[in-house]
């Protein structure tokens, strides 16, 4: 008898070798429609995988993570299928999951049109509704090579003669089409409900300069018409948000050619960057960190004592000076190891908490800058804490605790994961364990949920990972509290303990906003530009109706800048209403019109951002309202 264990423990039992579908069509027909695939044993497989031995079985269907991939994974074999019946000259290359959805990279004579996707996405509806069953097809690497050099897939030789002799490769056949890959896939193709095409890039050949440039084909794709509305609707939101976009009419930021990746912030930006690190450092401060700076180039030789030289030097930007070699800074922390070395420490002194916003530069490839988002040059609130193992849930405690009352003023929520110690590490089991138990029990005592991310750890230590959700639901990794044993060690830094003797203490990494560029290109779209006052780069504008009130509006106007409020003043001739409207276009939280009336009763009629009239007050009332 053939038993099978179910995740709840319960087993059942069969007389001969049996599929995962045909457990799903033991236990109901409605499970066996909606089951996608399996987990035989810890392993993701095909409903059609035939289990011959007793075996753990858990089914897939829609509502598992792993059924979102392989419903993914099989819309890119549903497009590739569909490119190759419109474009039979079309090569085949590789089509991977990625978040949200695929791409499928395509070798064609002329470059894939709107009209083209159009004509395969409706291609790709007509192989669903096809019902086409989805075979899985083993072959030896040899007969694979011959199979596909048959039908003059160069690539997909390409990928097969890099497999180990010997291996046994799997494909895939969905009626005319069949394609290399290792699975799993959906039962048949009718279990692809909603899909979308997006767009098409280029895209090297494995990724590398030198080859041959290919045609990308990105799609979407869910468990149904719902969420995939949903998502497009989001697409449509976010658009709506971008904070390049927003920059640009806001005038907060702006990109040269001169300098591909390295943002210029402009007067209204600085004014926006001020407020932020202003709100930075009164947080920071409080919580007893001293700020310091740090200089952005170093020798060479600090880099290889930290490593970075030898693990980190393409994404490094040198120079010599003096016949010496320097890089300028990628990460804050050796330097702020450099100024605890700077002195003796005693048990005493701990913990040592520094705060910096240190200007770092790391490269990136052209491609992949992204206006705010992904940058060559930006500022870390980067802030270290040197402490001994017994103090670091305390410390732990402090920093959740100030990292939640961050984000809450700008009401974003979030979720922490604790990474633990990966397969490479350095530190000794006793520190990890008692550093994962330190972070564990600090979250448990002060009632924050957690997700483990075991093994995913840095190789210096484990870390806790804060993913901050905007206005529409993104999720955005932003924080971190990073221990590390390997810096202390390769810098060889030491405390005297009570005992006399010299210890090493344990470095801890935190930042709140991680990069300062990056998180304002996040508030950006979070508030779609319409900051909240205390943020926001103009707070203020005074509109005349009448050159007669000119006089008025300027006093109006230096009284504001003297109570602190970042204002500005439009005494242009322009009718009122255009002038209403175009500072609501930059998105100025208070507009205050002056009239005759106004200037006769000495107060101001304030407008809102959202276009609601508060009506008439004095300016002593208008600056009450933000107290």
């Amino acid at each position: 008898m053939l038993k099978i264990t179910l995740p709840d423990g319960s087993v059942r039992e069969f007389d001969s070798a049996v599929t995962v579908l045909d457990i799903a069509k033991n236990i109901s027909s409605g499970l066996a429609k909606a089951t996608l695939a399996g987990v035989v044993n810890d392993k993701l497989v095909d409903a059609s995988t035939l289990i011959t031995a007793d075996a753990t079985v858990r089914l897939i269907t829609d509502k598992d993570p792993e059924g979102l991939e392989v419903i993914r994974h099989s819309t890119a074999h549903l497009l590739a299928q569909a490119v190759k019946q419109l474009f039979p000259a079309a090569q085949v290359t590789i089509g991977p999951v990625i978040e949200n959805g695929f791409y499928y990279d395509f070798s064609f004579e002329r470059p894939f049109t709107p009209e083209d996707l159009i004509a395969i996405e409706k291609k790709m509806a007509n192989l669903v509704d096809q019902n086409i069953k989805v075979e899985r097809v083993e072959m030896s690497r040899e007969e694979a090579i011959e199979f596909f050099d048959s039908l003059g897939e160069k690539y997909k030789v390409e990928i097969i003669s890099s497999i180990p002799a010997g291996e046994i490769i799997s494909l895939y056949k969905q009626g005319d089409f069949i394609d290399l890959c290792r699975g799993p896939h959906v039962p048949s193709t009718s279990k692809l409900k909603a899909f979308k095409l997006m767009k098409v890039a280029g895209a090297y050949w494995r990724g590398n300069s030198d080859n041959e440039m290919l045609q990308r084909i990105y799609g979407t794709a869910w468990r149904n018409k719902d969420e995939l509305k949903e998502y497009l609707h989001l697409l449509e939101e976010a658009e709506k948000r971008d904070h390049r976009k927003i920059g640009k009419q806001m005038e907060l930021f702006m990109m040269s050619d001169y300098g591909p990746g390295f943002p210029f912030f402009l007067p209204k930006g600085m004014q926006l960057r001020n407020a932020l690190e202003d709100f930075w450092r009164k947080k920071v401060l409080r919580n007893d960190y001293s700020e310091i700076r740090t200089p952005i180039m170093l020798h060479k030789e600090l880099w290889e004592i930290s490593g970075h030289w030898f693990n980190y030097r393409e994404n490094m930007y040198t120079s010599e000076i003096d016949e010496m070699e320097f890089a300028i800074k990628p990460m804050n922390c050796p330097g702020a190891v450099l100024v605890y070395k700077n002195g003796l420490h005693s048990y005493k002194d701990l913990p040592l908490r520094m705060g910096e916003l240190g200007l770092v530069h790391r490269h990136e490839f052209s491609g992949a800058l992204h206006g705010l988002f992904r940058v060559r040059n930006f500022t870390q609130d980067d802030a270290h804490i040197f402490c001994t193992p017994e103090q670091i849930e305390s410390e732990v405690i402090q920093v959740i605790n100030s990292i939640d009352e961050f984000y809450k003023t700008f009401g974003f929520s979030y979720e922490i994961f604790l990474s633990t110690k990966p397969e490479k590490a350095v530190g000794s089991d006793e520190i990890w364990q008692i550093a994962e138990g330190a972070l564990a029990n600090a979250m448990q005592k002060i009632g924050v949920p957690y997700t483990l991310n075991e093994g995913d750890g840095a190789f210096y230590g484990p870390k806790l990972d804060f993913k901050i959700k905007d206005a529409i639901g993104r999720m955005w990794q932003c924080g971190t509290l990073q221990l590390d044993f390997n810096l202390p060690e390769r810098f060889d830094i030491h405390y005297i303990g009570e005992d006399g003797n010299k210890h090493r203490p344990v470095m801890l990494h935190r930042a709140t906003c991680g990069s300062l560029e990056r998180f304002i290109g996040i508030l950006i779209e979070h508030y779609e530009g319409k900051f909240p006052f205390w943020l926001a780069p103009v707070q203020a504008v005074v509109v005349n109706i009448s050159e007669k009130q000119a006089e008025y509006a300027n006093s109006v106007y230096e009284q504001l800048k003297l109570a602190g409020v970042r204002a500005e003043i439009d005494l242009s001739n322009e009718k009122v209403g255009y002038k209403i409207r175009q500072h609501s276009m930059q998105k100025v939280p208070y507009l205050l019109v002056i009239g005759d009336n106004e200037v006769a009763n000495n107060q101001v009629t304030v407008r809102r951002q959202d276009g609601s009239d508060l009506g008439a007050m004095s300016l002593e009332e208008f600056l009450g309202l933000n107290n």
